[in-house]
């Protein structure tokens, strides 16, 4: 790598990712700060206190039909139009109607209101994806999507406690009167204290996210240049080797449906647990909204390490396959081993830490898979397809395990189902082969097209001399 492209990625890194790292924090908490809202939701509705846990599984369903409608338009969008205009409609957006949920009063309120909110995130994950492929190189992607996907277990990580300190509001602990303003209730009020910094930074987002390397006037045109040729040769050996399809032909490839299905079953795990964890250990332990907040913390913080360690490996490794389908299996056992019973707490939450592991490190490798045989239009859609379809596993997840233990009065069948799922991910990606003889024939097809240019340059340079002489 040449010190241009060097200093341009590294530049890169510093003016792109905070501001994504950011976004992405807010857009989760204000996706998934249901799971904690609920506790006191259902305190408040007398709606919500019959089939408690099918009405919040619903609301993921209806969560991510919205968010399936719009996906795959949303990431075209960003590839073809402005990334930097898109998810800044986006975040505003959603933002509004996350402080909305404050309003509910009926379940059929709840799910209109969780269905406006897929819609309106649509496109804003997979357009990250597609985005981050406009400017990091192959040999850098892994490591940006890695530092990107952190902010998923960080917001897991803060969220629990300044939203506990925020559900208090309007509510009587231990004698003690916790004020709150508009006789709001505390849980009402998390949903617009999360949602008004979307708004915030969907505004910052239009005036510093820049849309491509050739907007960038914080770069030199040397590191401009650079990263620009790089990313161009990239493409071009790509579709030397037969990625040049169309979003139709991508959307049938094998490898794309494989990917979507994968994606499915461990989006199924992941947010099954995480919209119930809460649930569980409260249903279990007996544990107080304090202790219960504190251990919350636990295994998003074991996810932060697990992808930034996996993300990394991946990187210097160059190997995408096993860095996505290990992690997952090893999450998968650690989940299947929830269901010991009896198990001291600290036990249970390091096989939780373990599942939450294997629900994340994956994610910057996966999604370096579909770059590796696709072009851009192509791999933007299969992304976006991948995503939307992999995505209702958001909701079916949790579904299925709010009505087992309705039906049940137990999570240990729906758990199950969670673990076995994620394993048959494991299996998914592990069978996909990315070609070695391609791999080889891409970087001999890339020595060619360098070799070609400098000889172009050089031709170009000598005619130069000749014509000067002649004078």
């Amino acid at each position: 790598m040449s010190s241009l492209l060097r200093s341009a990625i590294i530049k890169a890194y510093w003016r792109l990712l905070p501001l994504l790292f950011f976004s992405y924090i807010i857009a989760y908490v204000d996706r998934n700060n249901v799971s904690l809202a609920k506790l006191k939701m259902i305190n408040d509705l007398r709606s919500f206190q019959h089939r408690t846990e099918t009405i919040f599984g619903l609301g993921q369903v209806a969560f991510f039909i919205g968010y399936l409608i719009l996906e795959i338009p949303g990431t075209l969008i960003v590839e073809k139009w402005s990334a930097r205009k898109w998810i800044c409609r986006i975040m505003i957006t959603w933002g509004i109607l996350a402080s909305l949920t404050a309003i509910v009063k009926q379940p059929w309120h709840f799910y209109l209101i969780r269905f406006l909110l897929g819609l309106a995130e649509a496109g804003f994950f997979p357009g990250i994806v597609v985005y981050l492929t406009h400017w990091f190189p192959a040999r850098a992607r892994a490591r940006a999507l890695s530092l990107f996907f952190t902010a998923t277990p960080i917001a897991q990580f803060i969220s629990p406690k300044i939203s506990y300190y925020i559900l208090r509001m309007g509510t009587i602990e231990n004698g003690i009167y916790y004020r709150t303003l508009f006789k709001l209730k505390g849980w009402q009020w998390m949903y617009i204290i999360w949602g008004v910094p979307s708004v915030i930074f969907g505004i910052v987002v239009l005036f510093f996210l820049t849309d491509r390397p050739k907007d960038a006037n914080w770069l030199s045109d040397e590191e401009r240049q650079a990263l620009e040729t790089e990313l161009s040769l990239e493409l071009l050996h790509r579709q030397a080797a037969g990625g040049h399809l169309t979003l139709l032909q991508a959307l049938r490839h094998i490898k794309v449906i494989l990917l979507a299905i994968a994606y499915f079953f461990v989006v199924t795990g992941s947010y099954g647990v995480e919209i119930f964890l809460p649930t569980i250990l409260r249903d279990w332990y007996h544990l107080s909204d304090s202790l219960l907040t504190w251990l919350l913390m636990i295994p998003p913080f074991g996810s932060l390490v697990g992808m930034l360690v996996i993300g990394f490996s991946s990187d210097r490794t160059k190997e995408r396959r096993f860095h996505a389908s290990i992690p997952i299996l090893i999450g998968a056992i650690g989940l299947g081993l929830t269901l010991i019973r009896q198990q001291p707490l600290i036990v249970m939450i390091i096989l939780f830490t373990v599942a939450s592991i294997g629900t994340k490190a994956y994610a910057p490798a996966f999604w370096s898979l579909p770059s590796l045989f696709l072009s851009e239009s192509a791999a933007a859609g299969s992304i976006g397809f991948i995503n939307s379809i992999g995505n209702l596993g958001g909701g079916v997840g949790p579904f299925v395990l709010g009505i087992l233990k309705d039906r049940t009065g137990s999570f240990f069948l729906g758990i199950l189902l969670l673990s076995i799922s994620m394993c048959l991910t494991s299996i998914i990606i592990t069978v996909l082969r990315f070609d070695r003889d391609r791999q080889q024939e891409l970087h001999k097809n890339k020595q060619q097209l360098i070799i070609s240019s400098i000889n172009e340059e050089l031709t170009t340079t000598t005619q130069e001399i000749e014509q000067s002489t002649k004078f």
